[in-house]
């Protein structure tokens, strides 16, 4: 016995929506899901003709009245799972809104209907990918695509203690496998992380100079004890698969000490010590950690940020709608303090903010802006005006997580979106500290050593 799917005109936005589609006629036509057993599990393929734009990058399937769907009492009930090409999309349960402004894989199984969006918010119908469902049930068994697809599963293991996006859709190793080299100049330092060569570079003494280096593929730059970089920036700019370690950077004028842009991906910077000073006004030095302009899959770990205006920034414009399909970063175990803002400011990326330790900020420590989703585990803030802030800018962005924080002689939360559902798809809670302990933990062991 096979029950016949109908379609429904409900969604998740907001409660009046869920009262509108009450008091709705509904639509009875053929099922664009189908072959769902009454024992309610069941596998299949989406016929996409049956189905229709929701707004954004939001499309309504019809899905069936006999399966249990999520509800304003149960609003994570629902079982449904959905792949595009074999691979997961998610998160699932995602408020409606969210999934029209920002796409990317969310879903909802929202009473009696389905609202998903392609992972790369392209137009399902169209873009030539097959969509199957499963219900109850493992995942159906489907043979991937022999093009590549962005990954929203599980990344696989992590390796050399990298958590987080940077081991999402592959891996980072940098220039593991590669030559080792340890320079002392500039000139040396500008070649050796040049082209897309495996190589390991170490950096040692103190190397001054002005403007930034660009930084080639496949690399690792290890700053030994001692060393630092002054007045000079490094610059990840279309490139990949790069490592930045242990390096001091400081006092770079005209440019953000490191700046990951223009589509550059699977990127982790570790254990670096990043400053200028605020003394010279908010105009005479950038920021000193930059993200945006389509990167993606980058982690920024264990750093120090300190004596800076605008120290971290996650999307370099209120007009970059593209970077809503890109920017997912990891943050955390970094250590802000005399600081203003920026710790950081997200526009449109989907950013894990996690056992961070922000001390003595003057502005907001953390923005969502411009439809961004951030979400918070387990921070400490201590002496910070305004911990977390929705409101900066033309259009909010969302939170999730903020209840996990530890806030010490702080301000309150400005936060006027309803909480985000998202959570990261990777495995970081093992390694996660109680918010008490940041402090202590972040302090002693963030920044070069």
């Amino acid at each position: 016995m096979i029950a016949v799917v109908t379609f429904s005109q409900c969604k998740k936005s907001n409660d009046a929506d869920y009262e509108n589609s009450l008091n709705g006629d509904l639509e009875d036509t053929s099922s664009a899901i189908a072959a769902i057993s009454p024992d309610k599990t069941g596998s299949g393929t989406i016929d996409f003709s049956r189905v229709s734009p929701d707004g954004g990058f939001s499309y309504q399937i019809k899905s069936a009245p006999l399966l249990l769907g999520d509800s304003p009492e149960q609003p994570k009930i629902s079982k449904m799972r959905i792949f595009e090409d074999g691979k997961e999309l998610g998160p699932a349960h995602t408020n409606h809104q969210e999934i029209r402004n920002l796409g990317k894989g969310r879903f909802s199984h929202w009473l009696t209907s389905l609202y998903i969006s392609a992972s790369d918010n392209t137009d399902p119908r169209t873009n030539g990918r097959k969509y199957t469902y499963s219900y109850g049930i493992d995942a159906p068994t489907v043979t991937p695509p022999t093009t590549e697809v962005p990954p929203t599963t599980t990344p696989p293991t992590t390796t050399d203690g990298i958590i987080g996006y940077a081991m999402v859709g592959g891996s980072t190793t940098g220039g593991k496998g590669g030559s080792t080299v340890t320079v002392t100049s500039l000139s040396a330092l500008k070649t050796a992380i040049s082209g897309s060569t495996a190589s390991i570079v170490q950096v040692s003494g103190r190397i001054t100079g002005t403007g930034y280096l660009m930084v080639g593929s496949n690399k690792t730059i290890i700053g030994l004890s001692g060393s630092s970089l002054e007045g000079v920036a490094l610059t990840v700019s279309g490139q990949s698969n790069v490592i930045i370690k242990n390096m001091t950077i400081r006092n770079v004028v005209g440019y953000s000490n490191i700046t990951i842009t223009e589509g550059a991906h699977h990127v982790w910077v570790d254990h670096c010590t990043l400053s200028s000073d605020r003394t010279k006004g908010w105009d005479y030095y950038d920021g000193l950690l930059d993200v945006g302009r389509k990167a993606n899959y980058v982690t920024l770990s264990w750093n120090k940020l300190h004596d800076n205006h605008i120290p971290l920034l996650i999307g370099f414009g209120d007009t970059s709608t593209i970077d809503a399909q890109y920017l997912n970063v990891t943050v955390y175990k970094n250590y802000f303090y005399n600081v203003s803002e920026r710790q950081p400011s997200v526009r449109f990326g989907h950013v894990h903010v996690f056992n961070n330790y922000f001390k003595a900020s003057s502005g907001y420590s953390i923005a969502s802006r411009m439809g961004a989703v951030v979400r918070t585990d387990n921070n400490y803030f201590e002496s910070a005006n305004a911990p977390i802030r929705t409101d900066v800018g033309p259009t909010p962005g969302y939170i999730s997580g903020a209840a996990t924080n530890y806030y010490k002689n702080s301000g309150q939360n400005v936060i006027t979106t309803s909480a985000s559902s998202w959570v990261p798809t990777y495995e970081y809670k093992s390694q996660l500290i109680a918010a008490t302990d940041v402090a202590t933990v972040v302090a002693n062991g963030a920044g070069a050593k």
